[in-house]
């Protein structure tokens, strides 16, 4: 089976509807198990773009976030969030027809910055490490601390 050529189908379908044509469809052991399509303006949804629609319906069905020994087929080069989603749900390899535009305009100008609030920061690290101790409690994981940027580091004993 052509799996691009589902994905071909799927960017049809948000062109249909007015949307960036972006297809896309999510393999596991040889099977389809998910295809979506661009529906970002159509549900007014940032959340709307086609890999991020098809990974939630590969969850749904496969009842885990964990999408590991699956192939994503796209027919447009993810962009920065889905490769991040992407990358999050553990997807071995990504397939794409085009590459994205490297001279696409960039609107976001938002800016993030870390917070100097010592004492709250010290607080979520005892709640982060409360939360963890307790999903690991009775196995043989040690939590390590470490402070400012690096965050949370998990060794196996």
């Amino acid at each position: 089976m052509n799996w691009m050529e589902i994905a071909l189908k799927e960017a049809k379908k948000s062109y249909n509807i007015d949307e960036v044509p972006v297809g896309c469809v999510l393999i596991k052991d040889g099977k389809l198990v998910s295809k979506a399509h661009n529906k970002k303006e159509y549900k007014h949804n940032v959340l709307g773009h086609a890999e991020i629609r098809c990974i939630k319906k590969a969850a749904k069905r496969l009842k885990t976030w964990k999408l590991n020994g699956t192939i994503l087929y796209v027919t447009l080069e993810p962009c920065d969030l889905c490769d991040k989603v992407i990358r999050e749900s553990r997807i071995d390899s990504v397939v794409y027809l085009t590459k994205r535009l490297s001279y696409k305009k960039q609107y976001n100008k938002t800016q993030a910055h870390k917070e100097n609030n010592e004492i709250a920061e010290e607080k979520y690290k005892v709640l982060l490490k409360q939360f963890f101790d307790k999903k690991r409690k009775g196995t043989k994981w040690i939590t390590k601390f470490f402070t400012e940027n690096i965050g949370l580091i998990h060794l196996r004993a």
